[in-house]
């Protein structure tokens, strides 16, 4: 029995999402509820995960976190938040159950360990990944089932999306105490199987504004943060929902690249400014816009969140050939065999006048690389032992 051992060992990964109606600014800080509900699409994590290995034991002596092989501040506020209200459900569960196996015993100290496949607090949403898998692991160690996404959720606000698969929405909810500000899904990843992503990292490097500074400043200084709450949200999101329902692409493409583009307008609104978008972010949107107007329809939809990689939502068919005009658009500076990673992609030729209405002077070396992704499911545990990322002894493999 697993009690027996001197070490419990639980690993599990967990997805990025990326929203389509974006959720900037919180009314309560400690709680970490949002001043609007929120929409996303949670992605595969074939291609983008965090992956969280958790082991406790009688012998540890200490609590001990490591990210990407490194060691870390285990003390950190909302990962100490996110330990407390998992241990709180145990015990609960605990206090309720007629079982009289030995359960894992609570106070023994807990060593964590956590990797990215992808860059971390580059605009990726990694924090959502990171708690989403963090509750997952930590719920499944002490024997935690039902409704988690509000544990994720005071880890890091979007966490509470990454707990499940495919659309899901964030519910803002009314009650002080956060209780009803949940995550529920609106549709499976098997809704929509036409829908692909793609990911144009224009860089891996830390944002020099974090989300949660930049949030408050937003809260604090622009008046159209508070319109968009209020008023613009909440009509959009009836909205979306119902072009996801339909998989109406057109529809869906369009809101989301509107709620992009007001999300950055709110940070321009926010007093002094917040810059997440580049030069080369400008120029990946100039260039959806000319390809759609070619087209005469909306072929391609872009997203930025809090930095200045693109989200490029499209249908399968419209890949290969966007993904070629990004290769000409931003010729890869010395990757050339790396640039394009994740699902496959077939080549595709462009016709003379879609080169001549779309390209523009090209800017090589702007994008780091494309990732082709499409939507996946939510957190998922990982049986496989030689996946664990800490040893039998409890330490980083």
């Amino acid at each position: 029995m697993a009690e027996e051992r001197p070490v419990t060992i639980v690993t599990c990964s967990a997805p990025v999402n990326i929203a389509v109606i974006k959720y900037w600014g919180k009314r309560d800080n400690d709680l970490i509820l949002p001043i609007n509900s929120s929409l996303s699409v949670t992605l595969h994590q074939d291609q983008l995960k965090t992956t969280t290995t958790a082991a406790t034991s009688r012998d540890f002596t200490e609590d001990r976190l490591w990210l990407n092989g490194e060691e870390a501040d285990v003390g950190h506020p909302r990962l100490q938040a996110c330990l407390r209200e998992v241990r709180r459900l145990a015990r609960k569960r605990r206090g309720g159950s007629s079982e009289d196996v030995a359960p894992l015993n609570l106070s023994y100290k807990i060593h964590i360990a956590t990797e990215n496949n992808f860059p971390t607090a580059a605009g990726l949403a990694s924090s959502a990944a990171g708690y989403a898998c963090l509750v997952s692991t930590l719920a499944r160690l002490y024997g935690v089932e039902g409704e988690l996404s509000e544990v994720a959720r005071r880890g890091s606000g979007s966490a509470c999306r990454s707990m499940l698969g495919g659309f899901v929405q964030w519910q803002r909810g009314q009650r002080p105490d956060g209780r009803d500000s949940l995550a529920h899904q609106v549709a499976p990843e098997t809704h929509w199987p036409e829908l692909r992503v793609l990911i144009l990292v224009v860089s891996g490097e830390k944002k020099q504004v974090s989300s949660t500074a930049g949030m408050q400043t937003s809260v604090d200084t622009s008046p159209l943060l508070k319109h968009r709450a209020e008023v613009v949200v909440p009509e959009r999101l009836e909205l979306m929902v119902q072009h996801i329902r339909e998989r109406n692409f057109e529809g869906f493409g369009q809101l989301t690249m509107q709620d992009s583009n007001q999300f950055h307008a709110t940070c321009l609104d926010t007093f002094p400014p917040i810059f997440y978008l580049n030069d080369i972010s400008r120029h990946i949107i100039a260039l959806a816009h000319r390809f759609n107007a070619h087209h005469g329809s909306t072929k391609v939809a872009y997203s930025f969140d809090a930095g200045p990689n693109a989200v490029i939502f499209t249908l399968a068919d419209t890949v290969a050939e966007f993904v070629e005009v990004v290769k000409r658009s931003f010729p890869p500076a010395t990757n050339g065999d790396q640039f394009v990673r994740g699902l496959p992609i077939s080549s595709a030729s462009l016709p003379e006048e879609l080169l001549t209405a779309v390209m523009t002077e090209p800017v090589p070396g702007a994008v780091c690389y494309i990732l082709h992704t499409k939507p996946g499911p939510g957190p998922q545990l990982v049986d496989d032992p030689s996946q664990h990322l800490l040893g039998a002894d409890g330490l980083p493999c």
